[in-house]
């Protein structure tokens, strides 16, 4: 088999592994175009209440992601995931038998607290060869994004014929399904990948947060959640107050979401083949700005939502798929996993703070305060994004080492570091391997196994 495609090993579990991610986020997603509509059947409820519940899932992720990941290196990856998709059905079927929004809200917290996504990560990891990795995460990566666009269709439909309670059963059956892919379709791994590619140290995490760039790219991720989950707090109510029907909002999100799917593609390519990857990043961010700016204006027709809206989702494509690639390239080579799950923590706490803006703002001040605060975020962001720092795009290595004595580790790492194309060399002892970061334009794999494994 040539290294340079997926053995059958890495093609199961890249497709059973984003099969289970997307089932999971499609039970999350599917909420948020329908909660602010079927709502009136809960006791108690609110804008802030509604914001509250459609968020509180990000809290509980944002908390455990990383601590979830820590058990699954400690117990092993598989009782982890099937662990935490218990907790997550669980979840469900008590927001499925809820009548108030109170324990609609406890439910959402609940399934939140099945943080399994570090855990999944880890196991793909697992999984994989080094050379292979990042095309197993972005077959994963793909499925979470297709996820979204199905969720959108699939909710509102749900929704209409079988309440809100449909949709949570419909999540604790597909957290169900996916129990059934990890324990009969999912490979067992036979070796785990190295730490620095999975699990998050609290060491790490104390450098990484003070990590300017690094930083940067976290408080982006929180920012443009926040403004997703925001906007989803009182977007699908104006749809039905500009004429359409809940059962007829797919008619709006499919189009758009497919649309902006296809023109986010030359946004990729003028990034990458032409270089100008941080132009790009913070045209994308102005753009998210603008879209938000235009709901303002243009929401009271579904002409002008759809328009907006597809401008919105053009930059939101663009970054999702950007930032995690940009967290890989300049985190430390030994501390990607931790710089993933600082990431991915930022990603969920923005789902919860969104909630609860866009429920505070909805039920104090008009619609349109709503739209203002998310285009609001996106100019923060723009600040705090515009001295960035794009690094030159590498590839992550890893090798098995052979050292006599410990003391010979920075010894081996400073002969790694002087080779051509090699921008970063660590080794570790304490695992007996080298992390490489290198320009592959201008490395050479046998001068560096040379050095490595001196006959």
């Amino acid at each position: 088999m040539s290294n340079q495609s997926l053995n059958q090993i890495e093609k199961r579990a890249a497709f059973s592994l984003a099969g289970v991610f997307a089932f999971r986020m499609l039970g999350l997603f599917m909420l948020m175009p329908v909660l602010a509509i079927y709502s009136d059947s809960f006791e108690d409820v609110s804008p802030l209440w509604i914001g509250l519940a459609i968020g509180a899932y990000g809290l509980t992720q944002a908390l455990l992601q990383i601590p979830m990941g820590w058990l699954s290196d400690k117990y092993g990856r598989k009782p982890i995931i099937i662990g935490g998709l218990v907790v997550f059905a669980v979840g469900s079927v008590i927001a499925a038998t809820a009548e108030s929004i109170y324990w609609v809200t406890a439910g959402r917290a609940l399934q939140g607290m099945g943080a399994i996504a570090s855990a999944l990560l880890a196991l793909a990891s697992d999984l994989s060869r080094d050379e292979q990795r990042p095309k197993v995460m972005a077959v994963i990566g793909m499925c979470i994004g297709l996820s979204f666009a199905v969720a959108m269709l699939v909710g509102p439909m749900v929704a209409a014929s079988f309440g809100i309670a449909g949709v949570f059963w419909l999540t604790a059956i597909l957290a169900l399904v996916g129990i059934l892919i990890v324990l009969f379709v999912v490979p067992n791994a036979v070796h785990k990948a190295p730490k620095g590619d999975t699990v998050a140290s609290l060491s790490d995490i104390k450098n990484l947060i003070k990590h300017p760039q690094l930083l940067r790219l976290d408080l982006g991720v929180l920012m443009l959640h926040l403004t997703l989950t925001t906007l989803f707090v009182v977007l699908p109510a104006k749809l039905i107050d500009d004429g359409l029907d809940a059962q007829s909002h797919w008619q709006i999100y499919i189009p758009v979401l497919i649309l902006a799917f296809v023109l986010m593609a030359p946004m990729m390519i003028v990034a990458i083949k032409k270089q100008k990857e941080k132009q790009v990043f913070l045209g994308a961010i102005a753009m998210l700005s603008i879209s938000t700016f235009l709901l303002i204006w243009l929401s009271h027709s579904l002409w002008g939502i759809a328009l907006a809206m597809t401008l919105y989702f053009i930059a939101f494509n663009f970054l999702e798929a950007t930032m995690p690639a940009l967290v890989s390239r300049i985190s430390p080579a030994t501390q990607k996993g931790s710089a993933m799950g600082v990431f991915s923590s930022g990603q969920f706490l923005g789902a919860f703070l969104g909630g609860v803006l866009g429920g505070y703002l909805a039920q104090n001040y008009e619609t349109q305060s709503v739209f203002a605060a998310a285009a609001g975020i996106g100019v923060i962001w723009l600040v705090i994004a515009w001295r960035m720092q794009v690094p030159p795009r590498s590839k992550a290595l890893s090798f098995v080492t052979e050292l006599d004595k410990p003391q010979h580790a920075q010894t081996l790492a400073d002969k790694l570091v002087t080779l051509p194309g090699v921008l970063e060399a660590t080794v570790v002892s304490e695992e007996n391997r080298a992390y490489l970061k290198v320009d592959e334009s201008k490395f050479d794999l046998n001068q560096a196994k040379q050095i490595l494994y001196p006959a």
